[in-house]
Formats: structure tokens, C-alpha cells, sequence
């Protein structure tokens, strides 16, 4: 990788926010690149940097919450801020004091929005933006192009190369800047694997008071070899000799720190998606691969493996691409009473439904289409479009509104 710093997607979005709001937030896991975009595009405005992983300023801000603030500069970044979640209640009577745009920018790496009395107490107050690992689009610097072609139904017709064995290579590399500035395959798996026992140690003792955490790298090995699937809480409690319960929590535990995600369902029923299970997701392909064991030469032979992890990385290419976007778009999977399903829904608002189902092969069949046609039928006429991602070289109309397209296409266009 390149020593100058990749361009992030949300980077106008942090600037649009702090032209009008008092407090805007980054979160998104430890090491994505938060700290680098917030001094980026803070230092040049005057922004002065303080860190919370600074023992110094942490005791500061946990023994007097309201002088810490106080004595702060007039712009000010406040990193790791999950770390001190009294200050909350400090920035929230500054700001009302003087309600002046832009003037902190906060990051994070805990989920806020899973913690009601830290995002609840700066509510109208707050921006918050979300920073994932590395998009495709920006490891190679394309624009993002495809949510927008999805939903309009228009796709590049020219003709791609395959990826082939380079499809597994990205899956297996994974989207931590830190990883992919690794020399050798060798040593990004070791990085992978003191990242997750530090976060273990770390990110998640700030959330929780469970006294021992020797549980959750047992679960989150488990999750991997479980991405993309139903979550299934009887089926990880008894692979591991818990409770259901404990399970549920520490699922939570891992997700509030973007380990992993449950992807809920899409019904257009919207009080039925309710009662039907989420798919479990990790977070990041990398870190699942790291876990796994597996190599991209590996991962290219066992089809069963290579299948899982694909549509959890095109989830996850998907979302990070939408990160940049103004327009919030909100992430489901599918799946109906007879089993035909598909691998991600994309709804715009209350409005268009588009699905998108990922096959890990060169070739596609009417037959991959059965769950995109059953959504389709669903959805009617807020249904968009619907694809098939699959590692071909060309787009082929497949019917009305439904189309294969190469998987290059997320990030590439010929």
C-alpha cells in the first residue's frame, strides 16, 4: 500500500456534518482508519487532538467529566471516546450552552447507537457517521457507481476479466489499513490475530462487566465458520456448553464493538420481519479468514468455505460503499416460509427494494434467479431491480428488472 492516505468514502460527509451540527461522531471498529480521517480533516480547521487511550487524559475525564470539558480547546478531537461514556453528559450542557457548529469531532469504537443513554443524551446534537475498513472501491480509487446502478437497473455492458484466484485473495486480505500494509499473507494473519485478542481485552471489558472474556474468541471462531448463516442460538449455546442467553449477549458484545452484525430480515410486512431470525455476519472478511485458519489457495479449492464468506464480503463491500452516500440505504436478507431466499436486500427508506444474491462461480443459471423472482413478487412494485453477482465477464439480462452481473462490477467498470 501506498505511504499516503487513501481517500476515505464518508470523508465529505464528516465535512458536510460538521458545517451544521455541534458534535459529530466517527465510529466503526479500532484500527479502520478513524483517527487518520478525523486529524485529516480536523487539524487543518484548528481542531486540537486529545486521546482517550492516553492514560493521562482518560483519568482526567473520568474523575471531573464536566471541568474535562470545560477546559477543553474551542475545536477539539476527543479519540476513543466510548472509553469515558460520563463525558456524554458534559459535551450534551456545553453544547446546549453554546450551540456552535463543529465543534467537536469524537471518535469511536463502540457502537453508540447500541448504547441508548450515550447516544440518547446528544440526540439533535449529534452527527453520527459510520467508518468501516476498506471499501474495493478505494483500495483501487474507483467511484462507488454500483448502488446507484443497482437501483436504477443499469449496468456497464462492456466485457470483464474474471477474478478468479484474486477474488479469494481479497476475501482473505480483509479491509484493516494496518493488514493490507502487511508484507506477506504470513504476517497479516499474525496481525489479524493480536488485533482480535486486543480488542477482546480491550474494547470489550470498556462495554461490559462479564469478568471473564475467555469465552468470546471461542465464540467469534465459531461465528466465522458460521458467516452468512441463520443465526442459530441453541445450535453456538450448544457447541459451546452455554446458555442461550449468555450466547445473546456476548453476540451483542461482539457486535457493539463491529465484530460481527446481524443482518435482520426483509418482509413488506414490516411487523412480520419481526418474529423472523437475522443472518449473523462478521464484521470483516480478514478477520474471519485469520480465525478460520484459511488461505486464499485454500479458500479457492474449498468451495464450501469460499461461498459464506463471498456474501459476507459483498455485504460488507455493499454497506462500506453506501457509508458515502447522503441518501441512507438500509441492509436485509430475505427468506420465506419455503425456503427461497436472497443473500442481501437494499431498501431506500420506505421506498425501493432492490436484492442482490452472490454466487461464487463463472457460470449462472434461470435457476439462481428463484429467490430475486419470489422478492420481486413480494416487494411488487417498490421491487427495483435484482441481480446475481457471480465471477464472470459479461452482464446478462436474466427477465424483467433482474440481471447477472460480474462481481468485478462493485468496484470496476470496463
Amino acid at each position: 500500500m501506498s505511504s499516503e492516505p487513501i481517500p476515505r468514502l464518508v470523508g465529505a460527509r464528516v465535512l458536510e456534518a460538521l458545517a451544521d451540527t455541534p458534535v459529530v461522531l466517527i465510529h466503526g471498529p479500532r484500527q479502520s482508519g478513524k483517527t487518520t480521517l478525523a486529524r485529516m480533516v480536523g487539524e487543518p480547521r484548528g481542531f486540537r487532538y486529545l486521546s482517550f487511550d492516553d492514560d493521562a487524559a482518560l483519568q482526567a475525564a473520568h474523575e471531573d467529566p464536566v471541568g474535562f470539558v470545560a477546559d477543553l480547546p474551542e475545536r477539539v478531537i476527543l479519540d476513543e471516546v466510548q472509553r469515558v461514556p460520563r463525558l456524554f453528559t458534559s459535551l450534551k450542557a456545553t453544547v446546549d450552552r453554546e450551540r456552535v457548529p463543529g465543534r467537536f469531532i469524537l471518535t469511536g469504537s463502540a457502537n453508540v447507537l447500541l448504547v441508548p443513554r450515550l447516544s440518547d443524551s446528544l440526540a439533535g446534537r449529534m452527527g453520527i457517521l459510520r467508518l468501516h475498513p476498506f471499501s474495493q472501491c478505494e483500495l483501487v480509487g474507483t467511484e462507488p457507481a454500483f448502488l446507484g446502478a443497482l437501483f436504477a437497473g443499469q449496468f456497464p455492458t462492456g466485457v470483464v476479466e474474471r477474478l478468479g484466484a484474486g477474488l479469494a485473495e481479497r476475501i482473505v486480505a480483509g479491509g484493516y489499513p494496518a493488514a493490507l500494509a502487511r508484507p506477506s499473507p504470513g504476517r497479516r494473519r499474525a496481525w489479524y490475530r493480536d488485533y482480535i485478542d486486543a480488542e477482546i481485552q480491550r474494547d470489550v471489558r470498556d462495554l461490559s462487566r462479564i469478568r471473564s472474556l475467555e469465552s468470546l474468541p471461542r465464540l467469534l471462531a465459531l461465528a466465522s465458520s458460521h458467516t452468512a448463516q441463520l443465526l442459530n442460538l441453541s445450535e453456538l449455546a450448544g457447541s459451546l456448553q452455554f446458555s442461550r442467553q449468555t450466547i445473546h449477549d456476548h453476540i451483542a458484545l461482539l457486535e457493539g464493538v463491529f465484530l460481527v452484525q446481524r443482518l435482520p430480515p426483509w418482509h413488506a410486512n414490516r411487523v412480520s420481519r419481526l418474529v423472523k431470525r437475522p443472518k449473523l455476519h462478521m464484521g470483516d472478511t480478514g478477520v474471519a479468514c485469520a480465525l478460520l485458519g484459511i488461505e486464499a489457495a485454500e479458500l479457492q479449492r474449498e468451495r464450501g468455505a469460499l461461498g459464506p464468506l463471498l456474501e459476507t464480503f459483498v455485504l460488507q463491500e455493499l454497506q462500506r460503499q453506501a457509508s458515502g452516500l447522503e441518501e441512507p440505504l438500509t441492509f436485509f436478507h430475505y427468506r420465506d416460509r419455503e425456503g427461497y431466499d436472497v443473500d442481501v436486500v437494499v431498501e431506500r427508506g420506505f421506498g425501493s427494494v432492490a436484492g442482490v444474491e452472490v454466487k461464487a462461480a463463472a457460470s449462472v443459471s434461470d435457476r439462481d434467479f428463484r429467490g430475486l423472482r419470489r422478492l420481486r413478487q413480494a416487494a411488487g412494485d417498490r421491487f427495483a431491480h435484482g441481480v446475481v453477482l457471480y465471477d464472470g465477464t459479461a452482464t446478462i439480462p436474466f427477465g424483467e428488472k433482474l440481471h447477472a452481473v460480474p462481481i468485478r462490477a462493485l468496484w470496476e467498470t470496463p
